[in-house]
């Protein structure tokens, strides 16, 4: 399963500062479809931007304390909702009925409301942009790096990769893959099997596997795995400091 409702994310092991300013906004993309959005900005910015994808669940809270997380390490950060055709703009609490609207969406929507959203993101910052990515959004984000928004890399916590479906030959972006050992939604089959799609397309891709970690590990709550949330940031900023270094 996803998040639950009451998790919050662990805080990155490295920060920078606290955050400048945050708050919601709504964004209208090529199409007109008019979305949330939740901006989260540093005090010592890094350099570098992150488009959040959240889960299932769109933009619930906990992406919102997560995007604040990115800040403190030095992002600037903007987290997006995917519902916004089928739900509007309202909140994405308990109450929100995601299974309702999941199997509306289509991965054309994804794209038009990253490429807006991605827009508005690089007017207050020119850095290098990483797409990052939990459960369905981290299968979204992978693709988004097939989908010519000019990512510097795109990182996936445990994306079921149907949902990336059969892009691996337009990938044009480095790819990180976080993956539980012990996954419910996703076999490590189906992650041999897309890491192999990559592979023979020649895409530069890393792949670390936290054996025994549930879908979902990336939680404050499980302190079992602490350890391993520690060591995903630690991934995910290098990541992105050798990537964004590179543009």
């Amino acid at each position: 399963m996803c998040h639950t409702t009451d998790s919050r994310p662990p805080a990155a092991p490295v920060t920078t500062g606290a955050v400048a300013r945050e708050g919601r906004l709504e964004i209208t993309a090529a199409d007109g479809n008019r979305f949330s959005a939740f901006r989260a900005a540093p005090t010592a910015p890094n350099g570098r931007s992150v488009l959040l994808l959240p889960d299932r669940r769109g933009l619930h809270p906990f992406y919102e304390d997560l995007a604040r997380r990115f800040a403190e390490a030095g992002f600037h950060t903007l987290a997006f909702d995917f519902y916004g055709r089928s739900a509007g703009l309202s909140d994405r609490d308990a109450d929100f009925d995601w299974a309702a609207h999941m199997p509306l969406l289509e991965p054309a929507h994804v794209e038009a409301d990253a490429a807006a959203a991605a827009a508005k993101l690089r007017e207050w910052s020119g850095g290098p942009l990483f797409s990052v990515g939990f459960c369905l959004g981290g299968a979204y984000s992978w693709r988004l790096a097939s989908a010519d928004l000019g990512l510097a890399g795109s990182v996936g916590f445990y994306g079921p990769p149907r949902f990336f479906g059969d892009r691996a030959e337009q990938v044009s972006a480095p790819l990180l893959m976080l993956l539980a050992g012990d996954d419910v939604a996703t076999t490590q089959e189906e992650f041999d099997a897309l890491s192999a799609r990559l592979d023979g397309a020649g895409k530069e891709h890393e792949r670390h596997v936290y054996d025994g970690a549930p879908h979902s590990f990336f939680d404050d709550s499980f302190a079992q795995w602490q350890d391993a949330c520690t060591d995903a940031w630690h991934r995910l900023l290098d990541f992105t400091a050798r990537h964004g270094a590179a543009r």
